[in-house]
């Protein structure tokens, strides 16, 4: 009979963590965006990394660039279709590590109506017992990254070829910053 894997649960703590996105535009200059409503759960008792499990949860009409024309073209149907797929998701199925505090997480991100594998590779930081004048948790911060063709999750307005490149690049950089607080013992 196989022993049961005892995992410490964090809770993504949506006030400190986001996920970021930067595209090339008019293959000119990288547009940068966020999205600010970041929830769900980490399985992890540092180092053991390979028993490692994520499942975050991004709420889509968080996103924000600054510009609110642009903000609001990006949650129309040419691009994140919000009304349609209000929430984008990652969970992780294997986790690496790389040495040290350098971890690479393979899992599934759904993104348009789209589940593609994808690969983040980052790092962990604490875990920190927080003081109590700003909560007194226990927390940890995690932060990494990933390329991804957006067209393979159906957003092509802007691939139009245009002299010396595209109108929107195909390949997205996105990152991870999530802050997560000490749940219980799972």
């Amino acid at each position: 009979m196989a022993k049961a894997i005892t995992r410490t649960k964090w809770g993504i703590d949506p006030d400190h963590s986001s996920v970021s996105f930067s595209i090339k535009y008019l293959m000119l200059a990288s547009i940068r965006g966020m999205m600010n409503k970041v929830t769900g759960t980490v399985y992890f008792d540092p180092p053991d990394v390979v028993n490692m499990d994520v499942d975050v949860d991004i709420d889509a009409s968080g996103l924000t660039t600054g510009v609110s024309k642009r903000d609001e073209h990006l949650k129309g149907p040419d691009f994140f279709d919000v009304p349609r797929y209000p929430k984008i998701t990652f969970t992780s199925t294997k986790a690496e590590s790389l040495g040290g505090r350098r971890i690479r997480l393979t899992g599934d991100l759904g993104l348009h109506g789209v589940v593609r594998q994808v690969v983040i590779e980052g790092e962990y930081t604490g875990p920190v017992k927080l003081p109590e004048s700003i909560g007194g948790e226990t927390s940890m911060g995690f932060t990494g990254s990933t390329v991804i063709n957006r067209e393979d999750f159906g957003m092509t307005w802007g691939s139009l070829p245009m002299e010396g490149g595209m109108v929107a690049d195909r390949e997205v950089l996105i990152t991870f910053d999530v802050e997560a607080d000490l749940m219980d013992r799972a």
